[in-house]
C-alpha cells in the first residue's frame, strides 16, 4: 500500500491478505494543488505533497484493473506529447470502471496559455484532440491502424472563457470563440469509458 494514502497498489496485498476493492477517485498530475482531500494525487514530483508518485507517461500505473470510480486532472495532459497522450488514456481506461468518468482540464489551442509555457507539448488541444479515444469514431475515419485501444464516449466539452467575453451576449460570445484568440481559456472536456 501506499506509505501515504493506504491506497492498494498494482500487484499490493491489504493487511489482511486481500486486495481493498474500494473504488478510487483520483488526481493526475495533481501538483500541490490536489481537487479535494476524497481523491488520491498521483504526480511525478515527490516535492507536492502528492499521495503516490508516479510518471503517468509510463506504464503500467500503479492501480488495479477496474479500481477507480473517477479521474480529474486538471492542467496535466497538455504536457505530454502526443504518445505519451496514448499512453495516458490507455492506462485511464484499464483503471477506469465501465461507465466512469474521466475530466480533463487543458489550456484551449487558441490560448496564449497554450503555447507560452515551455513545459507544454505538442500538439496544444482542441476539442477533436479527444475523438481519437473513441473506437467508433477511429473505425469511422479509417485510422483504426493506430496504436490506440482505449473506448471512450465524449460526454461534455465546456469552454471557460476570457473574463470580458463571458460577461457580454451570447452572439458576442460564439463569435468571439469562433474568431479571436484568447477568448477562450481552458477546454474541459468529460469522457465515459465504455
Amino acid at each position: 500500500m501506499s506509505p501515504r494514502s493506504g491506497v492498494p497498489l498494482r500487484g499490493q496485498e491489504s493487511e489482511q491478505g486481500t486486495l481493498n476493492t474500494k473504488l478510487l477517485k483520483l488526481d493526475l498530475g495533481c501538483g500541490a494543488q490536489k481537487k479535494s482531500p476524497e481523491y488520491t494525487g498521483v504526480d511525478i514530483s515527490d516535492k507536492c505533497g502528492a499521495d503516490i508518485v508516479h510518471d503517468l507517461a509510463k506504464k503500467p500505473w500503479p492501480f488495479t484493473d477496474n479500481s477507480v470510480e473517477e479521474i480529474w486532472s486538471s492542467h496535466f495532459f497538455e504536457h505530454l506529447d502526443g504518445k505519451q497522450r496514448i499512453i495516458f488514456m490507455e492506462e485511464a481506461h484499464r483503471v477506469l470502471k465501465t461507465g466512469s468518468k474521466i475530466t480533463i482540464v487543458t489550456p484551449y489551442w487558441s490560448s496564449i496559455r497554450a503555447i507560452a509555457d515551455p513545459t507544454h507539448a505538442w500538439p496544444p488541444i482542441c476539442e477533436q484532440s479527444y475523438l481519437y479515444f473513441s473506437k467508433k469514431w477511429r473505425q469511422e475515419n479509417h485510422v483504426e491502424h493506430y496504436d490506440i485501444n482505449c473506448d471512450f464516449d465524449l460526454s461534455e466539452c465546456s469552454y471557460i472563457l476570457d473574463g470580458e467575453i463571458a460577461t457580454g451576449p451570447q452572439e458576442s460570445k460564439q463569435f468571439a470563440m469562433k474568431h479571436y484568440t484568447n477568448s477562450v481559456l481552458d477546454l474541459q472536456m468529460i469522457l465515459v469509458k465504455k
